[in-house]
């Protein structure tokens, strides 16, 4: 299909679950007003002939889906027919904010009341049993998922990110909002039912207004309290990228990088961490736990790099919107990004970490 006459709502990377084989593979994904097409794209180019289209009406958008371990960044899209469809975004905004694009294009197709968004039918946070929330949360099987976590170069194990429970909140249909999930949370925190790990959830907590001590956030950290019996605990490991990956998160998202031995282009998730300043990249078709590579940004040289013809070292297909990042130890790694937009974001966040 020619994307060229159609009114585009919204495009970019997601990764999505295959239907037989469930391995998950990054696509490009065009929203229209009546249908989601996407494509494959390999080899830094977008194959012309799309791989398959969703149609919009009478869809309805399950936002967040956590029923995949390791993977809370997805959000599950069943069509009127009762066929699911799981996307992945690279982060809870772009997760969120493609939800909402879809949820919009379904309702405006005037579909049945409701139909973009499932909207759970339950009580306000006030009203909710809180011992019941706690034992459904611990629960072993659909209770929130616990892991290890770095903060500031120490690993803290069988924790979950204020983001985590929020999300989980809403997909269990306790809630309805995130705002109701943030009150729900501060009455569980408040009631010694979970604690906070870490510096940032203690900070937050300190500075909190009345029914606002949770935080809705993906670095605050938490856990059940002492008092609980251990639910399938997670041995503590440590990691010898600790002190790397402690950083805030300052940008994440899909870019094309070329490999230094094959010179094929892949789709990596990057995420930039500071401080310390570090760029590590993620196989999407797996899970963002384990960089499959990174490198410190001290000292690295970033540049725009012309369009307009093939740069020495650069193989395969380049489609524009490639830039190069020089490492301190004069290591070569060739980017392209989805836009010119995104790629001076991208350059613009390197080197104000350089």
């Amino acid at each position: 299909m020619d994307t060229q006459n159609v009114t585009i709502l919204r495009e970019g990377f997601l990764v999505k679950r295959g239907h037989l084989v469930h391995n998950w593979k990054a696509r490009w994904f065009v929203l229209t007003p009546d249908k989601l097409i996407y494509y494959k794209y390999e080899g830094g180019k977008r194959d012309s002939c799309q791989r398959g289209k969703i149609m919009m009406k009478d869809c309805v958008v399950t936002c967040p889906f956590l029923e995949y371990d390791n993977r809370p960044l997805v959000f599950r899209l069943q069509t009127r027919n009762g066929v699911d469809h799981f996307l992945e975004a690279c982060s809870r905004e772009k997760r969120d904010e493609w939800a909402a694009d879809i949820t919009a294009a379904v309702d405006k197709l005037g579909g049945e009341e409701g139909s973009g968004r499932r909207t759970p039918d339950v009580s306000q946070p006030h009203n909710i049993n809180l011992s019941k929330v706690l034992e459904s949360m611990y629960d072993l099987h659909s209770g929130i998922n616990m892991s290890n976590h770095v903060e500031q170069g120490r690993t803290y194990s069988n924790c979950f990110s204020g983001s985590a429970v929020v999300d989980w909140l809403v997909f269990m249909q306790l809630v309805v909002t995130r705002a109701e999930a943030v009150t729900l949370a501060s009455a569980l925190l408040e009631e010694g039912f979970l604690r906070t790990v870490g510096l940032r959830s203690v900070e937050a907590l300190r500075t909190a207004g009345p029914g606002e001590q949770f935080t809705d956030d993906s670095t605050a950290l938490y856990s059940f309290s002492d008092t609980l019996k251990k639910r399938g605990s997670v041995k503590a490991q440590t990691s010898l990228s600790a002190v790397e990956l402690s950083g805030d998160v300052i940008k994440r998202g899909y870019l094309l990088k070329q490999g230094h031995r094959r010179k094929n282009w892949k789709i990596r998730l990057f995420v930039l961490r500071s401080p310390p300043s570090f760029l590590h990249y993620y196989d999407p078709a797996k899970d963002d736990v384990s960089p499959v590579g990174g490198f410190a940004l001290r000292g690295s040289l970033v540049s725009s790099l012309d369009d307009n013809g093939v740069p020495s070292g650069v193989k395969g297909n380049v489609q524009g919107n490639l830039f190069k990042v020089i490492t301190q130890s004069d290591r070569h790694y060739f980017i392209q990004a989805p836009s010119h937009q995104d790629k001076m974001e991208w350059i613009d966040a390197i080197r104000e970490n350089t």
